[in-house]
């Protein structure tokens, strides 16, 4: 059940609930709990029930039918883990290539404004900054720049970002695990400092993706600008019609 004093807000807590709900009791296309039923299991407001809701709609656990109610969405057998998933080290290796990650640099910087409401802190507060080249097979493939906040990640140096993946890291040494990330990419043309990093003309075709990562309680985790080089990187996405 709930637990009200809990530090944790009562609708991530019921967003876990359900997930374990559907999970274990429901098939795909089944009709989900009504947003009566659900306050009435787990004595919680309307309020927090359209919240939980709302953000399994969003991680694609249910969909709404006009007129009919809300469903059990088949998306999320379909998504891979989240580790899998945003892991250039693992998507290297399921084609069957090498991968490798050299830290190019780590700084630790003061947010500005922009940068400190990407990351989801207050300006003046201090982020790490680091830069990354990503490579398989020993072809240079991404160039990142990663902003992770310093608050939840003390004490972090190049040498335990080179003991592992990142995302093995983050909830391995800072007990952060990933809950889901949002992202944007679109196409553009490398930049000079780009180009000599991919060892790529300037002004060739890339992909631009913006990246944002959230822990189980919904807090930025970390904020990263990549560009791929567009003659071999190629990013899959599976849309589903509901």
């Amino acid at each position: 059940m709930l637990k009200k004093n809990n530090s944790t807000p009562l609708y991530n807590q019921l967003v876990d609930v359900l997930i374990e709900h559907i999970k274990t009791n429901l098939d795909i296309d089944e009709k989900m709990l009504s947003e009566r039923e659900i306050c009435l299991k787990y004595d919680v407001s309307r309020t927090t029930v359209r919240a939980a809701l709302n953000e399994l709609e969003e991680m694609g656990y249910i969909f709404k039918r006009h007129g009919k109610g809300t469903f059990v969405s088949g998306l999320w057998k379909e998504m891979q883990n989240l580790s899998e998933a945003y892991s250039f080290t693992e998507q290297m290796k399921q084609l069957g290539k090498i991968p490798h990650s050299q830290v190019l640099s780590l700084e630790y910087i003061v947010a500005n404004q922009d940068l400190a409401k990407n990351v989801g802190i207050q300006e003046g507060e201090h982020v790490y900054k680091m830069k990354r080249l990503r490579s398989a097979d020993g072809m240079p493939m991404m160039y990142e720049t990663t902003f992770i906040p310093a608050y939840l990640f003390p004490d972090l140096t190049i040498s335990k970002l080179e003991s592992m993946p990142l995302y093995e890291l983050y909830p391995q040494v800072y007990n952060q695990d990933i809950k889901y990330a949002d992202e944007e990419f679109y196409a553009s043309v490398l930049q000079a400092k780009e180009s000599e990093e991919l060892g790529l003309p300037a002004g060739s075709a890339c992909l631009r993706i913006r990246r944002t990562t959230y822990s189980q309680e919904n807090k930025i985790i970390e904020y990263t600008l990549s560009v791929a080089r567009g003659d071999q990187f190629v990013y899959k996405i599976r849309h589903s019609k509901k």
